[in-house]
């Protein structure tokens, strides 16, 4: 028999801390984004939040029985067993809360990604993977607490399979893959050791939290924890309209976001910023184009603006920054705003002085089909090459 349900504080009753709590939204909104590392003290709402955003998440189908928690309205996303299921006719669904697993820091990577079950091989006398956290996690939330004290290859592990979607094993004979679709939250004091930057740049979106400096909303802070220890039923239900509408919000965002569109001056402008701030690789980029994409749906928008832009620079790039080997992993997050707001500044004045300038008709059909395509290939192009 299961024991009690744990009562979970509301994630709209949370007090303050908004860039992590939109952080955990639109990767909720969008789990491919791919995740959220959350680096602040101690007593900051970091594990709080996490379990939270587990009980605000709707409801979905599974299938019944199914070891990774398959959702029976993708079948693209079906595990081999359930594609037996249904040739044979016996799918059967329920509704699951959203689930949110775990990971200790002691875990082993059989624990993780799965290992080949002894005791069927013993008894029955043929192989069997037996599942790990990874295929607990699927369709759901995979919460890191100190992420910085696991071993760097369990954090290599963990960032593939949240980036491919899919665990591959291949350990004891056994090949198998499976769905491993989740949201995955890490949370880390830095005072305890930073990670390293090839693992932290593979992290999507980094929030960094600090303690309530105000004394009013410190107070409100310690009145609501109270109020909840009190009586957690009561609590639950005070906030439940909250809760309602942030649900609802999240499920209309997740339906509007395939009609996001982005246009090109804001291509333009995410890797000027990019850019500018001499970030490595292309990860930042592709990170704040799904990024921006996401918060636009999240306002109820179905185009990009510069301040969706301007939101997903500050969440996709603290982290990503050149920096000296001495200097603080986020720096100096007021100078990055202000480089952000620079180029959307910019940006913006651009954008106005084209639309008072008008552009002069092209003199011939053949300086018609030139206009606008300016000294790149555009690979949507029809004929375009990647060579000039």
């Amino acid at each position: 028999m299961a024991g009690p349900v744990r009562p979970i504080f509301p994630f709209t009753a949370l007090v303050g801390q908004e860039r992590m709590k939109l952080g955990l939204l639109l990767n909720a909104v969008n789990p491919k984004i791919g995740g959220v590392l959350v680096r602040g003290e101690k007593g900051t709402a970091k594990s709080t939040a996490a379990r939270a955003l587990a009980a605000l998440l709707p409801e979905e189908a599974t299938v019944l029985n199914c070891r990774f928690g398959c959702d029976p309205n993708r079948q693209s996303s079906w595990c081999d067993e359930c594609y037996a299921r249904s040739s044979s006719g016996r799918m059967q669904t329920y509704t699951r809360h959203v689930p949110l697993v775990e990971l200790p820091v002691s875990a082993t990577e059989d624990r993780v990604v799965g290992t080949l079950d002894i005791e069927h091989a013993v008894k029955q006398g043929e192989r069997r993977f037996e599942p790990g956290v990874l295929a607990s996690a699927n369709r759901g939330i995979l919460y890191v607490d100190e992420v910085n004290l696991l071993s760097d290859h369990l954090v290599d592990v963990l960032l593939d399979a949240a980036a491919m979607g899919v665990n591959y094993v291949e350990r004891e004979g056994i090949s198998f893959s499976h769905p491993a679709e989740f949201i995955l939250i890490g949370t880390m004091n830095p005072e305890e050791g930073e990670l390293r930057p090839q693992l932290l740049d593979r992290f999507a979106l980094t929030v960094e939290v600090e303690g309530i400096p105000e004394p009013r909303l410190r107070a409100e802070v310690v009145r609501r924890r109270a109020a909840f220890e009190l009586d957690p039923t009561q609590f639950n239900v005070l906030w439940g309209e909250t809760e309602e509408e942030e649900r609802a919000r999240l499920v209309k965002a997740r339906e509007l976001l395939p009609d996001v569109t982005m246009p090109e001056v804001m291509l333009d402008l995410i890797t000027r910023i990019c850019s500018d701030l001499e970030v490595d690789g292309l990860r930042a980029d592709i990170v704040m184009y799904k990024t921006a994409m996401t918060h636009a749906a999240y306002r109820g928008r179905v185009t990009v603006t510069p301040e969706d832009i301007r939101v997903a620079a500050m969440l996709a790039l603290p982290h990503r920054r050149r920096r000296q080997p001495f200097d603080d992993a986020s720096g100096d997050p007021g100078e990055l705003e202000r480089r952000i707001q620079a180029q959307v500044s910019r940006s913006e004045a651009e954008a106005a002085e084209g639309e008072a300038t008008p552009t002069p008709e092209p003199s011939s059909m053949a300086d018609e089909d030139k206009a606008g395509q300016g000294d790149a290939p555009r690979v949507d192009q029809p004929g375009a090459t990647f060579s000039r």
